[in-house]
């Protein structure tokens, strides 16, 4: 006569051998999340979400969170745990995309130069762009029609923004070009465009390289 063959027990929770390997499960997954959040150094910093030029009155929404991970620079940018500065003015350009770095916001009466205005008839070459240099020449007006010889007034002027100018029909017409001017030249330049002399804006590679 056959034998029946033992049958195996399901375990119980009160098994000792269930319980060792409950634990031993729990503290694999407890140091696979310890292993990531000591591997995670990422920090949150703010990036320009347009380019964003010198003097300009700045808010949260002229930015974007990014996570990444800066190590020692880390204290070099402006870390969106600590809040947006108040009253806050971008005191060199910031391209969009760039990692805001704390020197470029400040107060207004940290800038050292100011945007001023030129509406010039010639532009400057197709792809000049803000951060880019250029001199300024103007022509005194001597009468209503005549103008003396160019000179240069302003040398290696940090283009602040660029408008140019179209017409109805596309082609075009004045450009405004905003450069950075030192309170030393401005009141040169001012005066002459208060004399309305005929100004041009000259793109200057050199200055930059």
């Amino acid at each position: 006569m056959a034998t029946d063959a033992p049958r195996l027990k399901r375990p119980s929770w009160k098994d000792p051998r269930l319980l060792i390997g409950l634990l031993l499960v729990l503290a694999s997954t407890a140091g696979v999340i310890a292993l990531l959040d000591s591997q995670d150094t990422s920090t949150e910093v703010y990036s320009a979400r347009e380019d964003i030029p010198v003097g300009s009155t700045l808010s949260e929404e002229d930015f974007v969170a990014v996570p990444v991970q800066l190590g020692d620079a880390a204290d070099t940018y402006l870390p969106v745990a600590g809040g947006f500065p108040p009253n806050a003015v971008a005191t060199r350009l910031v391209p969009r995309g760039e990692l805001a770095p704390s020197s470029a916001l400040g107060t207004a009466d940290q800038l050292d130069r100011k945007p001023v205005g030129l509406s010039v008839e010639s532009p400057p070459p197709r792809g000049t762009s803000a951060g880019d240099r250029v001199d300024v020449w103007v022509s005194p007006r001597t009468d209503r029609n005549t103008f003396e010889e160019p000179r240069l007034l302003l040398e290696a002027a940090e283009v602040s923004e660029l408008t140019v100018g179209e017409s109805a029909l596309g082609s075009r017409s004045a450009t405004l070009v905003q450069i950075l001017v030192g309170d030393a030249a401005m009141p040169e330049l001012l005066d002459a465009l208060s004399n309305e002399a005929r100004i041009a804006v000259v793109l200057n590679p050199s200055a930059g390289s």
